[in-house]
């Protein structure tokens, strides 16, 4: 049986990211490993043990037992403790054990998504014993992973990829958190409207439309009188929404119209990423 619709375009994104990935980290000698990355606290082996540990959560493979040090200053929540277990468990790991084990869990998962029978709705095991369906589960991956290989380019220093599959999912999920940042986060006025303009690989206009109860929306239709509009580049929109920058750091690459002081609440709480 193929792969449902609804799951294609996920597994066809991480398919594409993770091998990125696995190109991005063959060559690299023992100490590049240990480079620091965009994500907090985390070098370049710590994000390709995060990759591997999530898949193999996903092909169903127990979680490791081990005792996280005490000195993680960027491990806070009980969530970041969660995703710290795969990745703490594999520091030690040698260049060679990291690529062969990234190597074997890419084989296994990619064969696992071409066999996969379940429907898009079944409930599957989630961080910290949540349930969600097999579809989030297999967006959210798609979507981690081509965060993560922008991680690698970055620190790396091999730009590419910001208009690829995994950037639409990760476009899509961003989006998709804008009613809540611009209502819940920045506390945009009843019945306003928020405009966000974005060019680059990956361009789109989109607003968010607050009614009269404070609850937004997002469509593709502009608006004639936005409290505020914020234009700013595909790149610095993805690193906002995934906490890999703050907002006074890319001032110059952020044009806010309109009320000067919403659009800062916006960017403030921009980061949706744990």
């Amino acid at each position: 049986m193929s792969l449902h619709p609804s799951l294609q375009t996920y597994a066809d994104a991480w398919t594409h990211s993770v091998e990125a990935i696995s190109e991005l980290v063959t060559p690299l000698v023992e100490g590049e490993w240990n480079w620091a990355t965009p994500c907090p606290g985390w070098s370049i082996r710590d994000i390709v043990s995060h990759v591997i540990g999530l898949d193999c959560e996903m092909l169903g493979d127990p979680r490791p037992i081990h005792t996280l040090p005490r000195d993680l200053y960027h491990v806070q929540t009980e969530l970041q403790r969660y995703m710290e277990m795969q990745v703490d468990v594999r520091r030690h790991h040698t260049a060679p054990e990291m690529t062969s084990e990234l190597e074997y869990t890419i084989i296994r998962r990619s064969r696992q998504l071409r066999n996969e029978s379940r429907d898009p709705s079944f409930k599957v095991r989630g961080p910290l014993g949540t349930e969600e369906t097999l579809e989030e589960a297999t967006r959210k991956r798609a979507f981690d992973v081509w965060v993560h290989e922008q991680d690698l380019r970055t620190t790396l220093k091999k730009p590419g990829n910001l208009d690829s599959p995994g950037a639409l999912v990760t476009r899509d999920v961003l989006l998709s958190t804008l009613p809540r940042v611009v209502a819940k986060r920045a506390s945009a006025p009843a019945n306003s409207a928020v405009v966000f303009d974005v060019h680059g690989p990956v361009d789109f206009l989109r607003t968010v439309r607050i009614d009269a109860d404070g609850q937004g929306t997002i469509d593709g239709a502009p608006s004639l009188g936005p409290a505020a509009t914020l234009i700013l580049d595909w790149e610095t929109f993805y690193k906002l929404g995934c906490g890999r920058t703050k907002a006074a750091a890319v001032a110059d690459r952020v044009k806010v119209e309109g009320d000067q002081e919403l659009g800062a609440a916006i960017l403030a709480g921009f980061a949706i990423t744990p």
